[in-house]
């Protein structure tokens, strides 16, 4: 049956773009619906054209649409949706802006990249700009090279900005240190517009205040006399030198409410804020005139950063007003929060980005993993490159609820994306590693190829390569034929398997399937099996347990293959424990195979005792 409705309904389009060149008028704008349309049943819709109209008032009529299941009825249906119109840079003034502003007091918390990365990803989704903007009114503990690493950082990760302070940029200086000027000037208009007052009083008397608050339960407000001073008594105290402040009147009455992209409606009373401060007695502005002076003039149309700024957006719509600036659009997304559901801190492990560079993840995986902590696509899908974030990426798939940095998540993140790369980078990253680590005195040539490849799929972080081929080189025979799991292989006659190896071993024919690759080892394994008549688990395994000294591992035959390699190239070091074949051999030749049995006996006979 098709669809027919008498009357038109309401649908959600959250992202579209506009085709048409001139977006600011009412009427002639083409936008493109880029997602399906659903009824409120679930049936989706299709549409005869992709070409949308925009009405005066931002709304748009999509045309008619029909039942993808029948098209036999063909009255369809009209529907109509508000949306915001994609406006491009040469056909308009209204492209998207949006920042990321860090203070360079440390190191990029995992927090503040998931912050530029939604910037980002919201500026690349929608053709705006990502502006980078230095916070450093902290003169105390901002420092340059904090500054320097955050940059590195970002840059790492692979968000580049299209204004900043290392590239500049029409709006800036974009760090609040070199904008000194700017804010004194907006501050002697809101002198004389009567937004802000001079205020003279002493710290001891703002401690009264605070006192008096606390007494009775208040929080924190101005209740000095300089609000209503006299112009004499103002005058008297500048001729006698006294330090002042400037601080913002806040109106009394009334509240302001913003529409947040990810919160929804949120309002605050004027009346529970006092007057602040917004220029110090030092000449330094405060941070949250600077930051409302800054958004404005930088002509900032999105505001997406975290919560816990959510309480500042009183005071900066008040500044806002009072300055005739227009109010950018505000999402404040949700904390991190540790695995304990506290926040995420020091004492849980690595929270900076650089930590995480460090440790041999990925930047492409880094990238994925931030951008799911809080967003979704609405799909089952956990593997992202940059590109399809970018076109998958809307600001209304956030979500409210705080996200759990989960780091074993993380780590199978980077593995999906470590085995995703060429074997070329796989090779090059894993030798630069171990040659940092001292198991190899250079990074390149065919042992690092074939330690790579043999390790990759095990491995999920690069780092953890390193002990990766510490215990591919290693021999543990001993230490494995004390463990419980080796039992039911050596009451299953092990010791013939060993004695088959040795022997193939004196006769060359070891060495030979060896040199011989893939199909000659295969060949050579299979003959041991026919001649003990063993085959599947009970051949392969305790193969390679008495050449590898290992119950897991990667290809026995290419293992082997790699510890000669690594013997004649004289590369590895001593630091990553060789053990050669030759070195195998004699150890196992050393093996008291009724002594083993024996010990892992009397092991199982008290393990027994204990259960009961």
């Amino acid at each position: 049956m098709a669809v027919a409705m008498r009357s038109p309904i309401w649908v959600s389009i959250s992202r579209c773009s506009a085709v048409a060149p001139n977006a600011s008028s009412a009427a002639g704008v083409g936008v493109k619906v880029n997602r399906n349309i659903f009824f409120s049943s679930g049936t989706r819709l299709g549409t005869t054209s992709q070409l949308l109209h925009l009405r005066s008032g931002g709304l748009v009529e999509l045309g008619r649409f029909y039942s993808t299941s029948s098209r036999r009825d063909n009255r369809g249906l009209v529907a109509r949706a508000s949306v915001k119109p994609h406006v491009t840079e040469e056909n308009g003034s209204n492209v998207c802006r949006v920042r990321f502003a860090p203070s360079p007091t440390g190191n990029l918390h995992v927090g503040g990249a998931r912050t530029a990365l939604f910037n980002f990803l919201f500026a690349k989704s929608t053709g705006g700009k990502f502006i980078l903007r230095v916070e450093d009114t902290d003169l105390e503990r901002s420092t340059r090279q904090s500054e320097e690493a955050v940059i590195r950082d970002l840059k790492w990760l692979g968000l580049e900005w299209d204004e900043g302070p290392d590239i500049g940029g029409e709006y800036g200086p974009y760090r609040q240190s070199e904008r000194n000027e700017i804010y004194q000037q907006y501050v002697e208009k809101l002198l004389k517009s009567g937004n802000v007052y001079r205020c003279f009083c002493s710290d001891e008397e703002l401690e009264a205040m605070r006192e008096e608050c606390k007494a009775k339960n208040l929080p924190p407000k101005y209740m000095g006399k300089w609000a209503s001073a006299s112009d004499a008594e103002i005058e008297a105290e500048l001729a006698k030198g006294t330090p002042f402040t400037y601080r913002f009147r806040v109106p009394q009455e009334g509240s302001v409410t913003i529409n947040d992209l990810i919160r929804g409606e949120v309002s605050w009373n004027q009346d529970t804020l006092g007057d602040f401060v917004v220029l110090r007695s030092n000449g330094q502005p405060v941070y949250n005139f600077c930051v409302a002076v800054d958004d404005a003039t930088m002509k900032i149309t999105h505001v997406i950063r975290a919560e816990e700024h959510l309480p500042n957006t009183l005071r900066q719509a008040l500044i806002y007003k009072a300055l005739g600036f227009q109010m950018p659009q505000f999402g404040h997304v949700s904390l991190i929060l540790a695995p304990d559901r506290s926040k995420l801190s020091k004492r849980h492990g690595a929270t900076s980005v650089g930590q995480f560079k460090e440790m041999g993840y990925l930047p492409a995986a880094m990238i994925n993993y931030l951008a799911l902590l809080g967003w979704n696509d609405g799909s089952e899908e956990e593997i992202f490159t940059v590109q399809k974030l970018i076109e998958k990426f809307s600001i209304d798939r956030i979500t409210k609820s705080a996200a759990i940095f989960d780091l074993v998540k993380l780590g199978w993140m980077n593995g999906q994306h470590l085995r995703s790369l060429e074997a070329e980078e796989i090779s090059k990253m894993f030798g630069e590693q171990w040659l940092r680590a001292g198991l190899v005195s250079q990074s390149e040539g065919p042992f690092i190829d074939g330690g790579a490849a043999l390790l990759q799929n095990g491995t999920d972080i690069v780092s953890d390569s390193e002990e990766s081929l510490k215990q591919l080189l290693a021999y543990p025979l001993h230490s494995t034929l004390e463990s419980h799991q080796v039992k039911e292989f050596v009451d299953d006659n092990l010791q013939e398997v060993a004695e088959a190896v040795l022997a193939a071993y004196d006769s060359g024919d070891l060495q030979t399937a060896i040199d011989g690759g893939h199909d000659t080892w295969k060949k050579w394994v299979n003959g041991v099996g026919k001649a003990l008549k063993r085959k599947g688990k009970k051949l392969f395994m305790p193969v390679r347990i008495v050449l590898t000294g290992r119950m897991q591992g990667p290809d026995i035959g290419s293992t082997l293959a790699l510890l000669k390699e690594g013997q004649a190239s004289g590369i590895v070091t001593a630091e990553a424990g060789l053990v050669p074949l030759g070195k195998r051999i004699e150890i196992l030749r050393s093996v008291n195979w009724s002594a083993v049995s024996q010990q892992l006996s009397k092991a199982s006979e008290g393990s027994a005792v204990l259960a009961h």
